[in-house]
C-alpha cells in the first residue's frame, strides 16, 4: 500500500490509483468538469488541480491534475488553498471566454468569484468545452464514430470529414454523457435521428416498445456473440417470459 496525506489526512492507496481516485473514495472534494467514473481519464479541463510537495523535494510545491497524478509515497496533497484556487480561477475564466452561456461553466465559476470572463468571449457561440466525455464514450462503446478535429482555438468534437458517420450506431451515450447537452437528436415515427444520420428503430417483440436503433441492436448482438433475438425483447416482457418459464417448470414437477 501506498501512503500519502491529503489535506492533513493520512490515507492508503494502491498502486495506480490517481490522487483523484483516493480523494473520491474518501469523500474528498475536488471540481471536476470532465471526469466521468465510467471513462479513462483525460485531463481536458484542468478544474481539478491540486497542490502537491513531499518531503523530499526540499521544499518545492506544484500544481498537477488530479486525475491523471499517480499517488506516491510520502505525497503531500491539498486541495483548498489560495493556489488552488488562483489555478482553478484563470481554467474557469478561460472556459467562461469559450462558452459563456454553459450554465455548468457559470455555476462552477460562481463559486470561485467569477460571474463574467476577463478574456475576450468566443464570436463562435457555443456551449461545448471540448470535455471529450462525448468521444471517449463513443470509443468505449467500440464505436469510435466521433473524434476531436483541430488545434487551438480551432478544435472541435467532429465527425469524419464533416460526413454522416458511417460508424455511428445511434446509441446516444455521446449525448447522454454530455454535461451541457450541447449534442442534439430527434426522435418521431420510429426513427432517430443524431450526427446527420436517420436510425430505425427496434421494437420489443412482445409489447412493441421502442428498444433502441437496429444499428445498435446488431452492434450488441455482434459484440456479445447473442443472437439478435436476445435483444429484441424489452427487460419487462423478459422477466414476463422467464416467469411464465418458471411457473411451467413447477407445474410440471407438480405433476
Amino acid at each position: 500500500m501506498i501512503h500519502l496525506q491529503i489535506n492533513q489526512g493520512q490515507y492508503e492507496a494502491e498502486e495506480g490509483m490517481t490522487i483523484l481516485d483516493v480523494a473520491g473514495r474518501e469523500g474528498i472534494k475536488i471540481p471536476t468538469l470532465c471526469h466521468h467514473e465510467g471513462l479513462d481519464a483525460s485531463g481536458s479541463c484542468r478544474v481539478c488541480v491540486v497542490e502537491i510537495s513531499h518531503a523530499d523535494w526540499k521544499g518545492w510545491k506544484g500544481i498537477v491534475t488530479s486525475c491523471l497524478y499517480p499517488v506516491e509515497e510520502g505525497l503531500e496533497v491539498v486541495t483548498d488553498n489560495e493556489a488552488v484556487h488562483s489555478a482553478r480561477r484563470v481554467v474557469l475564466d478561460l472556459l467562461l471566454a469559450r462558452c459563456p452561456g454553459a450554465e455548468t461553466i457559470r455555476t462552477m465559476a460562481a463559486q470561485y468569484g467569477l460571474s463574467e470572463t476577463s478574456y475576450r468571449k468566443n464570436p463562435t457561440k457555443t456551449d461545448c468545452m471540448l470535455c471529450t466525455q462525448c468521444v471517449r464514450a463513443c470509443e468505449a462503446k467500440g464505436a469510435g464514430a466521433i473524434s476531436t478535429a483541430g488545434r487551438g482555438a480551432s478544435k472541435k468534437i467532429s465527425i469524419p470529414f464533416g460526413k454522416p458517420p458511417a460508424d455511428c450506431i445511434g446509441c446516444l451515450s455521446c449525448a447522454h454523457i454530455c454535461p451541457n447537452n450541447v449534442i442534439r437528436f430527434e426522435e418521431q415515427g420510429g426513427r432517430r435521428k443524431i450526427w446527420g444520420r436517420t436510425f430505425e428503430m427496434a421494437k420489443c417483440d412482445s409489447c412493441g416498445q421502442v428498444l433502441m436503433t437496429e444499428e445498435q441492436l446488431k452492434f450488441e448482438s455482434k459484440k456479445c456473440g447473442l443472437a439478435e433475438e436476445a435483444f429484441r425483447l424489452c427487460p419487462e416482457c423478459k422477466r414476463s417470459r422467464l416467469a411464465d418459464r418458471i411457473d411451467a417448470a413447477f407445474a410440471a414437477g407438480d405433476q
